[in-house]
């Protein structure tokens, strides 16, 4: 039986063209800690996943408040994660109104979901919105992973053009802002998005080879990774061979998808990488949110599921029509019904998530616990295009300082960046305002 010896937190595996994190091990932790197997703290994350088009209110919103609320038939997909996640209604993002510039709402409703700042309709290049919550984590705690945020979505963007009503196509693609004229911008190919976290930057040649001859990123660091085990602990190893079994696991997965996707007819091309089933997309994305947290290769991540006003329809529970032209339903109630079918569907694939993270182990509690993930649109009702009382669930624990399993009714017009403000403590920032953030949100103490 090997000796156990310390290890840094950031400790990488290393081999030609990449580096991979590693998850938390005891190891890892002080010496006490590691005798008692209950004291290592590990980092708070936190992540924000936008849907757009807003969604039907009575089903998504619970009528009791506090600990004995009635899931909602939107919601109830979650009835497992009850007690790991709090609902959160009377969120207002007031920029997102009209300021004297019509139209546009779906585009606002994407730019000021994180920035709490109203963008301006201006044409060709020139955009202005506000520094996005998360890149104001990741300017201040970035330093502390390989990546300081990362960004994902499902449906291609552009920063050029018009997109709505004379707003450019940036704030409709983007949620997530480096300064207010910088959107950062999403990937959507699971194969990159692994190649971010994985490849080496700059190696580009390498990379290329690696993929010619369909090496996996585990057979790179082999060596690296033999020598690693050979100084851990029986219990360090295990956790070492669970890690490598879902890296590789995801590895193949996003190959099939690749190998797919070359035996398509050559009239219907879609991009190498890229599910062809929507659902395999979607949670191939949500599998390399929690890859990259359970790695530390980041504390930061944002995903949009659709950019505003997304008009993909979603025949796999029987609505044929887009998404956006349901949305303006005018109070018909077959309509609504294939709205509710829409928002259930995206809560299936978020409890999927939820599930994943409450299923890594790490410390004294599970990543879950370490998290802080807020599911929301910048739209609370799609039809009328109100930027009022928006949807919200927040999951996860914050490292045991959000007390969960409630729902939580703020007083009408309570600024989004306020949560924000709430979380931003959470993971250490030390910030002291966001957007139109008037101050912190105390109903989420633990």
């Amino acid at each position: 039986m090997s000796t156990q010896t310390s290890l840094p937190r950031r400790t990488f595996l290393k081999g030609t063209g990449a580096l991979m994190s590693l998850p938390l091990l005891d190891a890892m932790l002080p010496q006490t800690a590691r005798a008692e197997r209950t004291a290592g703290k590990p980092p708070v994350r936190m992540a924000f996943i936008f849907f757009p088009n807003g969604c039907i209110q009575p089903a998504w919103k619970p009528k009791e408040t506090g600990r004995n609320y009635t899931l909602t038939p939107t919601l109830q997909p979650l009835a497992k994660l009850k007690d790991h996640f709090n609902v959160i209604t009377g969120l207002d993002q007031a920029n997102g109104w009209p300021k004297g510039d019509g139209a546009g709402d779906h585009a606002r409703s994407a730019a000021v979901f994180l920035t709490g700042a109203h963008p301006y309709k201006t044409s060709g290049a020139h955009i202005r919105a506000g520094v996005s919550v998360d890149q104001a984590a990741a300017a201040r705690i970035g330093y502390q992973t390989l990546l300081p945020s990362l960004e994902l979505g499902i449906e291609r963007g552009r920063n050029a053009g018009n997109c709505d009503s004379g707003y450019s196509c940036a704030y409709s693609s983007n949620i997530a802002w480096k300064s207010p004229t910088t959107p950062m911008a999403k990937e959507i190919n699971p194969r990159l998005a692994f190649e971010r976290l994985f490849g080496r930057p700059g190696d580009k040649a390498d990379r290329a080879k690696r993929n010619l001859f369909r090496r996996s990123i585990l057979d790179i660091v082999a060596a690296d990774a033999r020598k690693l085990q050979q100084r851990l602990g029986r219990t360090d190893r295990r956790k070492i061979d669970e890690y490598f079994t879902s890296v590789r696991e995801l590895e193949r997965r996003i190959e099939r998808v690749e190998q797919a996707a070359t035996k398509r007819p050559p009239k219907f091309p879609l991009p190498s990488g890229i599910p062809r089933e929507f659902q395999e997309h979607l949670r191939l994305m949500y599998d390399l949110m929690v890859l990259a947290f359970r790695t530390d290769s980041t504390r930061v991540a944002t995903f949009m599921v659709g950019n505003a006003g997304s008009n993909r329809a979603y025949p796999m529970v029987g609505v044929n029509q887009g998404w956006h032209s349901l949305s303006h339903h005018r109070n018909k109630e077959d309509k609504i019904k294939q709205l509710q079918k829409i928002d259930k569907y995206h809560i299936e694939q978020f409890a999927y998530f939820l599930d994943k993270l409450k299923s890594v182990r790490e410390g004294a509690g599970t990543l879950l616990d370490h998290s802080m993930i807020a599911y929301g649109s910048g739209l609370g009702d799609g039809n009328r295009h109100t930027h009022a009382n928006l949807p919200m669930l927040l999951a996860g624990h914050g490292g045991g300082t959000i007390r969960t399993g409630r729902h939580i009714r703020l007083k009408p017009d309570a600024p989004m960046n306020n949560l924000f403000l709430s979380l931003l403590d959470r993971v250490g920032a030390g910030i002291k305002k966001i957007g139109d953030s008037s101050g912190r949100l105390k109903e989420l103490d633990g």
